[in-house]
């Protein structure tokens, strides 16, 4: 693979040149609802529901009532092209994103006189001037409470500090020049509104869609590990080592990926609040993360969009929320924040951490842990206090030996069925605040929630204790080259 990847279209090159990992298609789909369903079947996997599996990224050259745009979905709905998108083994992608985080390189103002996403401009103020019409921002489901950009990169500078942030958000179309933005509580750009509200004034900010698959998976990172102030854009410059380049807005002081394929100005309004399903009135969002779509915000935050700018023959990125995709972004950031705080806590014990496909990426780690000496017996289970500490999403933690691959779930199984006895090896820790996208965390559920978003974080201890590791050796096999009875078979 010599394609070397910057932005999208070089990264679908890279896809293109390697077997059965991109498929594209020029029969007209329509961006209500079709879309995902489509590639429902074709690769989005994750929480998604059956039947579905893990398969290429899908282009979508024809897309019913956007003649110049393509779409495409599933770039990095598969831990393998995530490797081979950021040249490293999948396995080793959480500590590829640790080292990332230690040796950030911050972003450039481009000083090309060729700025790729504003090849195109389209002011809000000339007339007949409608995002709707504009970009085929696809509907997830056909109870969704409207389309969604699902894949839009939010940049935005803290009025006070001058510090920038960029974080992924669910962008809902409400009307010709508006979008609906919901935040997670305690996303950063969130606290750059609230400032910019409480001082009356509205917040610049720029939502840049497809763009190099590096710069999305760094900005999933979350606090600690990337606390108030620190511009994940840093992470991507160090997983490349060349400096993200930004543009300077056209109609709003804030800057964007000049590699963008789009890129949308606007404010965020102080005092301005839309209900999420206000023009379809189904009572729901969309798809997210744990595998339901749940209910219609009330009341969120509006975007006052002032210009959308875009390369020539445009391909806008899409993403199911509860696929793959979504677990590789917010996962693998997820795995390099546990095994950073962890190695520095008590060096060379944790092996590895696989934030598991089932919780989406957030809610569930296996963390691969090495008991060298007898002192070393409860040091796993203070590494996974460390980890709930690393990602305070984080709602369960399964605890294996060295032996156990992490990212067979067979394998991680049946260290709980022989590894494990439920009354000493588990461990409750109640009444923690974890995520309000996952439907249990509401008092309904228990007595013990006092709150939506708060749970009981668990811990699976599927361990050997040390003095009994003599009783649970694996059998062993003989070691043989299989090649030489299969030629073609692969290790």
């Amino acid at each position: 693979m010599t394609e070397t990847v910057y932005d999208l279209r070089s990264a679908l090159a890279r896809l293109a040149a390697m077997d059965g990992e991109l498929v594209s298609t020029d029969t007209e789909v329509d961006p209500h609802a079709e879309l995902s369903g489509v590639y429902r079947y074709v690769g989005a996997a994750g929480t998604t529901r059956r039947p579905t599996r893990e398969g290429p990224a899908m282009l979508f050259n024809r897309v019913k009532g956007f003649a110049d745009f393509r779409v495409v979905t599933g770039v990095l709905a598969s831990r393998r092209r995530v490797g081979a998108l950021l040249g490293c083994e999948p396995d080793r992608l959480g500590h590829l994103l640790m080292n990332s985080v230690k040796n950030p390189l911050p972003p450039v103002l481009t000083q090309s006189a060729h700025i790729p996403c504003q090849e195109v401009v389209h002011l809000a103020s000339e007339p007949g001037f409608d995002i709707r019409t504009l970009l085929p921002a696809p509907t997830n489901t056909e109870e969704d409470a409207g389309p969604y950009f699902t894949m839009g990169l939010c940049y935005a500078t803290d009025p006070e500090t001058g510090e920038s942030d960029i974080t992924i958000h669910r962008l809902c179309m409400q009307g010709p020049d508006e979008l609906s933005m919901y935040f997670a509580p305690g996303r950063h750009l969130d606290v750059f509104r609230a400032k910019a509200e409480a001082a009356g004034n509205a917040l610049p900010i720029t939502i840049s869609l497809g763009v190099d698959p590096a710069i999305y998976v760094g900005a999933c990172f979350e606090p600690p590990t990337t606390p108030l102030g620190f511009d994940e854009l840093n992470i991507a410059g160090a997983l490349r080592g060349k400096a993200v380049e930004l543009a300077q807005g056209i109609a709003v002081n804030a800057r964007a990926i000049a590699h963008a394929e789009v890129v949308i100005e606007g404010e965020l309004m102080p005092e301005v609040r839309y209900r999420e399903d206000r023009n379809t009135n189904t009572g729901k969002a969309m798809p997210e993360f744990p595998g339901y779509t749940g209910p219609a915000n009330p009341s969120l935050p509006v975007i006052k969009v002032k210009a959308v700018t875009h390369r020539r023959h445009p391909i806008l990125q899409h993403t199911i929320g509860c696929s793959e995709e979504h677990v590789n972004m917010a996962g693998i950031p997820t795995e390099a924040s546990i095994l950073g705080m962890v190695e520095r806590a008590m060096p060379g014990r944790l092996l590895n951490v696989f934030a598991h496909s089932s919780g989406g990426g957030k809610l569930m780690a296996v963390m691969q842990f090495k008991k060298s000496i007898p002192a070393d017996e409860g040091r796993q289970r203070q590494a996974a206090l460390l980890a709930f500490a690393a990602f305070p999403e984080l709602k369960h933690v399964m605890l294996v030996d060295e032996d156990v691959d992490i990212f067979d779930s067979n394998d991680v199984l049946w260290a709980m069925q022989t590894r494990y006895q439920g009354d000493v090896d588990t461990v409750f820790i109640p009444g923690v605040r974890c995520h309000p996208l996952d439907p249990s965390q509401i008092p309904e559920y228990s007595p013990s929630i006092a709150a939506k978003g708060i749970a009981c974080k668990t811990i699976f201890d599927c361990t050997v204790p040390y003095a009994l590791k003599s009783h649970f050796q694996r059998c062993e096999f003989k070691e043989v080259d299989v090649r030489r009875f299969l030629p073609d078979f692969h290790y």
